[in-house]
């Protein structure tokens, strides 16, 4: 039994290593590391949304049959399957036969401007009437550069209209429509008029370059593929499939590009209140 002990004491020395003081360490140290979260996606609650149409006729929707307003009860339908969307209330300001200058005046009157400072989006058809309003003031000598001289004019206009919205609501994403040309059935001798018409889209793309949270959708295609009937009976506004297709080209804008871009500022600002 003498024996046995030292013998004992030996192997335990041997097993918890050379030095004796590494005998005494029976836990070895725990290393500790800060558990990082992923922010909560801003689409993770579903939120509602409040748009603001506003411009011409495109907006009013002449041309529905279902008078319901063109292209924006196509357009709610395909916003709410979105999964961060619950509900999308729409305002339309749409009056048909308005240009540029007069829209810009109804932007700043009482009945448009609350709506407007709490807009998650707006969306505007305009300056159809502003190409309308050349033709009839030179119907009897049409020429191209009418056109030209009053596209100055426009951009102008136009970019009033944008700094108006910003002004009274900086956070508000804006979605320019373009303009297209339903004017061949009327002026099949002016050849130059899809000419005509895309450098005034290109002066709206110009306009919307140089704003931020604001997109330009251009809808010209639709009008020229000839592929099907998208007019209404008087050739100049959609039909309800016109209307359909308008609101198909803004949704894949607004679901690749803007509501992005909100659901990041919606993150941002919830962040900044906490």
């Amino acid at each position: 039994m003498k024996k046995f002990f030292p013998l004992l004491i030996f192997l335990m020395v041997s097993l918890c290593g050379c030095s004796p003081s590494n005998s005494f360490i029976f836990h070895s140290e725990k290393k500790v590391t800060a558990q990082v979260f992923e922010p909560i996606p801003a689409n993770f609650i579903p939120r509602k949304l409040t748009v603001l149409s506003a411009g011409d006729s495109l907006t009013q929707g002449v041309g529905d049959s279902t008078k319901q307003g063109g292209y924006l009860p196509y357009l709610k339908t395909m916003l709410e399957k979105d999964k961060g969307i619950q509900e999308v209330d729409f305002y339309n300001f749409g009056v048909q036969g308005n240009r540029t200058t007069q829209l810009l005046k109804r932007l700043k009157s009482e009945e448009i401007r609350p709506i407007l400072q709490q807009a998650d989006l707006v969306i505007l058809t305009i300056g159809g009437n502003d190409i309308m309003k050349i033709v009839k003031d030179n119907i009897s000598n049409l020429q191209v550069s009418d056109f030209l001289k009053e596209q100055d004019a426009y951009r102008k206009h136009l970019t009033q209209i944008f700094t108006t919205i910003t002004t009274e609501n900086p956070h508000a994403s804006i979605i320019l429509v373009g303009v297209y040309n339903p004017f061949s059935k009327w002026f099949n001798d002016i050849k130059e008029m899809d000419q005509i018409v895309a450098e005034w889209n290109q002066t709206g793309q110009n306009v919307v370059n140089q704003y931020s949270n604001s997109y330009f959708v251009s809808i010209e295609d639709l009008f020229l593929n000839g592929k099907e009937d998208i007019l209404y009976t008087d050739h100049f506004h959609p039909n309800d499939k016109g209307y359909q297709l308008i609101a198909e080209k803004l949704n894949e804008t607004l679901v690749e590009q803007v509501l992005t871009n909100l659901e990041k500022k919606a993150f941002t600002v919830s962040t900044e209140e906490n």
